[in-house]
């Protein structure tokens, strides 16, 4: 799938952009990966640690289309992952996320097109699925953009999204911030109730190959990954540190989502994925006979089926984190 292809990272000296891009040096014989990102500070320390002749740094934001015009040229690949991601910052300058996570996503898309680029997949979250906040809600705009691009797209470029969880050890995460606080004499926490979804950056990078190999335009694949207590996640991190309550933050959930009721009625399970087909027909494309895949391979979900971290089968215990984190 990815021999002697040319791919493109958007966000690409982010926390998954760059460790993606580390993970395909090493494991893939690409022709070619473009690393576009607007931060020159962060391209300069990584073209340093890279130092390899496959990689070439391009200097641009989502929000200059003509710039991703020259960017996605020759490109059989893009990873969307560039967005503003901080819930309060956001919160405080709403259309600075709308900019990038909105009109920045429809720029990919159409620079995409126009360059005909193979495949176009959107990295989004499962605040995107319900969202409370402005952030959550701008990605799941950003779905709906690259789903329903597949209208316009024709079978020449097409356009689908992968939806997950915090990530263990990115950067800014609260993962981090525990870390640095291990030995302190108090640390804050929220809600002693909450739950959030946790996935490796290995189970991301599977997440992404998975949906590049396997889509045909308008999914939205989902992991199955872990949940975890929030008090089990500070005494994983900051064991025996004492804990006050500050009570749910602004645009903050107490559960997150991943797949709602809604989408559960087009959606199924395949493997250790889930994997929502579009809501709105393409009237050229019959769903049924493009999808016809996982409708024979995958097992439908059931009309109420809903995917939340406090709902969730599968959960993290103390040691099993700190296994992980480690790893």
């Amino acid at each position: 799938m990815l021999e002697q292809k040319t791919v493109l990272i958007t966000g690409g000296t982010g926390s998954f952009g760059s460790n993606f891009a580390r993970y395909l040096l090493a494991n893939y014989n690409l022709k070619k990966l473009i690393i576009f990102s607007r931060d020159e500070r962060k391209q300069f320390d990584l073209q340093k640690e890279l130092q390899d002749k496959r990689v070439r740094f391009f200097l641009g934001d989502v929000r200059d289309l003509p710039r991703l015009q020259r960017a996605f040229k020759g490109v059989d690949i893009v990873i969307h992952a560039a967005a503003l991601k901080h819930i309060p910052i956001l919160e405080y300058n709403p259309f600075e996320a709308v900019q990038t996570n909105i009109l920045g996503s429809q720029n990919v898309i159409n620079a995409a097109i126009d360059q005909g680029v193979a495949k176009v997949l959107l990295i989004s979250t499962d605040k995107a699925a319900h969202p409370v906040n402005l952030y959550g809600s701008t990605k799941l705009c950003a779905e709906k953009l690259f789903i329903n691009g597949n209208f316009y797209a024709s079978d020449a470029t097409r356009l689908a999204c992968v939806r997950y969880g915090n990530v263990i050890g990115s950067r800014g995460s609260i993962v981090e911030t525990l870390l640095n606080k291990a030995h302190a004499e108090q640390v804050c926490i929220t809600h002693e109730g909450m739950t959030r979804f946790w996935i490796s950056l290995e189970q991301a990078f599977n997440l992404v190959l998975f949906a590049l190999e396997n889509m045909d335009g308008g999914e939205i694949f989902i992991p199955k990954i872990p949940s975890m207590k929030l008090v089990d996640l500070f005494e994983a991190l900051a064991p025996g540190v004492e804990r006050t309550v500050s009570g749910i933050r602004p645009g903050e959930k107490l559960h997150e989502v991943l797949l709602t009721k809604e989408e559960a009625r087009r959606a199924y399970e395949v493997d250790k994925y889930f994997v929502i087909l579009p809501e709105f027909e393409n009237k050229d494309i019959q769903l049924e006979n493009r999808f016809e895949k996982y409708v024979k391979n995958g097992t439908k979900l059931h009309d109420e089926f809903y995917y939340s971290s406090d709902s969730n089968t599968h959960w993290f215990t103390i040691e099993d984190f700190r296994k992980m984190y480690k790893k």
